[in-house]
Parts: C-alpha cells; sequence; structure tokens
C-alpha cells in the first residue's frame, strides 16, 4: 500500500468516522456503521469498499450481515497513524461522555 493512497483514502470525513469505529471495537457490523454515522446502507457501503479495496480493512460475511475489521497484516507505519486516531477517538468519545454526565447533573 502507497502511503498517498492510504491517507488519500483518510481525507474523507466519513471514513475518518468508519475507521474511528473500526477501531473502536474488533468487528463493526455495517448496520451499526449506518447507526452510528445516521447515513444511507449504499453510501456507507461505497466507503467500506474504498477501504477495503486499500486492505486497510477485512470484510467477514456472517448470514446476512458483513463485518469489517483492521487488516492485521497492515504496514507498521499505517499501525502508527491509526494508533494515533484511535486515541483522538477515546478523547472524543470520553469528552462527549462527560458533556453528558455534567449536561444531567445541572
Amino acid at each position: 500500500m502507497n502511503q498517498a493512497d492510504f491517507f488519500k483514502c483518510l481525507s474523507d470525513p466519513t471514513r475518518l468516522e468508519i475507521m474511528k469505529l473500526v477501531l473502536s471495537k474488533e468487528n463493526v457490523c455495517v448496520c451499526e456503521i449506518t447507526e452510528q454515522l445516521a447515513l444511507s446502507q449504499p453510501k456507507i457501503s461505497r466507503h467500506l469498499a474504498l477501504l477495503r479495496n486499500l486492505s486497510i480493512l477485512l470484510d467477514q460475511r456472517k448470514g446476512q450481515w458483513v463485518y469489517y475489521r483492521l487488516n492485521p497484516a497492515l504496514p507498521e507505519w499505517a499501525n502508527a497513524i491509526l494508533d494515533v486516531l484511535k486515541s483522538q477517538a477515546n478523547v472524543s468519545q470520553k469528552t462527549s461522555a462527560d458533556l453528558s454526565i455534567s449536561y444531567q447533573c445541572e
């Protein structure tokens, strides 16, 4: 995988959000992604196809559902970038949870 294609793929905000979801769980179903991002299934599938074609994500069909996970064979440099993305996603989730808690307390 070439670095320019990797960064170009992740430069799309929707694909970036998809990656945050995939990084937060081991296997993510397309239906979970569509629900979390509030986007149509065809639109999500198109973005997932790009991530899969670059071998960033792997897919696995279980019955009628397709699950996506991070490709464990990614180059070290790609994993380093995704680790940063994962840590940023964790900070965002914690901040959102804190805001929710403080809002409920008022």
